[in-house]
């Protein structure tokens, strides 16, 4: 579809297995490149190395502009976090917490940060599954939550280190059958300069990750400590077991 061989091998994705990045599918997005008013500049080959008020510099040459339009990306699944000051218990704070990358129990609580409910987060299926559907079986489980701690009398609920432990692990075994970690792509966080290399979202199906979810609960909260409010007498906490799923 490109005329140009050079321009069509600049276009060609060499940097990653294919499905590890979203791919491009198309809707007349290749013809652009064989219009006389467009021109495809590689700044991998030419980087941009200044930007003045009526140009973008590369290494080779410059590029008068009326408009600038930048596409930078984001920084998926924690920059939103990390952009709030978020204290846990004795004073420790998220960015610190997650400085290694981002640490979950099921995407969905982190340790040391009671009653702090995170949505389609590090951990969870997320941005790898249909984000209604996922963000709606998170609301339903957090809601379900607050109904039993309420029914118990209890008033906080947090991860257990063991149970966020084998979770990560779990996350990590699972990512490691694809392809997935082989890209510089922000699942990985490669998009954001200093951000650890972690891949972030659970790979397997949402059935298999509500169904896990699901039996938590159902097994009083398996892998969570839960107490009642200034009275540590009151905890109830259900160690996780050995027991793992498969990815």
């Amino acid at each position: 579809m490109v005329q140009d061989p050079a321009v069509a091998e600049a276009l060609c994705p060499k940097d990653h297995p294919l499905g590890t990045k979203r791919i491009c599918v198309d809707i007349d997005y290749f013809e652009t490149y064989n219009r006389p008013n467009v021109r495809l500049v590689d700044l991998k080959a030419t980087p941009i190395e200044s930007v003045t008020e009526d140009s973008v510099m590369t290494r080779a040459e410059a590029f008068p502009l009326d408009a600038l339009v930048c596409a930078t990306g984001y920084d998926a699944l924690t920059g939103a976090l990390l952009q709030i000051e978020i204290t846990g218990r004795g004073g420790l704070s998220l960015r610190d917490q997650w400085r290694d990358g981002p640490g979950t129990f099921l995407g969905l609580m982190t340790v040391g940060f009671p009653n702090m409910f995170i949505i389609t987060g590090a951990g969870s299926p997320s941005v790898l599954v249909n984000m209604a559907v996922g963000i709606e079986q998170h609301v339903d489980w957090i809601a379900r939550c607050l109904d039993d701690l309420r029914r118990d009398s209890l008033s906080t609920i947090e991860a257990e280190e063991s149970a966020q432990t084998r979770w990560i692990a779990h996350v990590n075994e699972a990512a490691d059958k694809t392809l997935f970690p082989l890209a510089k792509s922000w699942y990985m966080g490669a998009n954001i300069p200093g951000k650890p290399r972690v891949f972030m979202p659970y790979v397997s199906k949402i059935g298999l990750y509500r169904a896990e979810c699901d039996r938590i609960a159902a097994n009083n909260y398996e892998g969570f400590k839960r107490a009642r409010l200034g009275n540590t007498s009151t905890a109830q906490s259900h160690t996780a077991s050995d027991k793992t799923m498969q990815p």
